[in-house]
């Protein structure tokens, strides 16, 4: 009995610390993108991985501006980079796109659930 007791909290540990962890990133996320400068950005690396000084063709802003967007956007995990030789590409991480859609998935789907009665 005392197994089966420790298996369940064990269980429902680590489903709310899953949950946590998935809100956490659900809210980095959307602080990321609830930036309309990041959001060009975005919007520009959805047609495939750019340079920062595609970036500055593509939307109009300075160099400086776009590469202070590219950090937060970066250490959200909204983006990846890789080096090549001198220049560093970004691209978007559809994994964290994916992670985001999936919270929102199941907001949608507790909205539907019914709430009991207050009687």
């Amino acid at each position: 009995m005392a197994i089966l007791v420790k298996l369940q909290h064990y269980y429902w540990t680590k489903q709310l610390m899953s949950s946590a962890v998935a809100n956490k990133k659900a809210i980095d996320l959307l602080k990321a993108l609830a930036e309309p400068i990041r959001l060009k950005i975005i919007e520009s690396l959805s047609n495939g991985e750019k340079c920062v000084c595609d970036l500055m063709q593509e939307t109009d802003l300075a160099q400086s501006k776009i590469s202070f967007h590219l950090k937060v956007l970066k250490e959200a995990g909204v983006i990846t980079d890789r080096q090549s030789g001198r220049w560093i590409y970004y691209k978007l991480d559809i994994r964290a796109l994916k992670s985001l859609q999936n919270w929102i998935k199941k907001l949608r789907k507790e909205c539907l659930n019914e709430t009991s009665s207050c009687e």
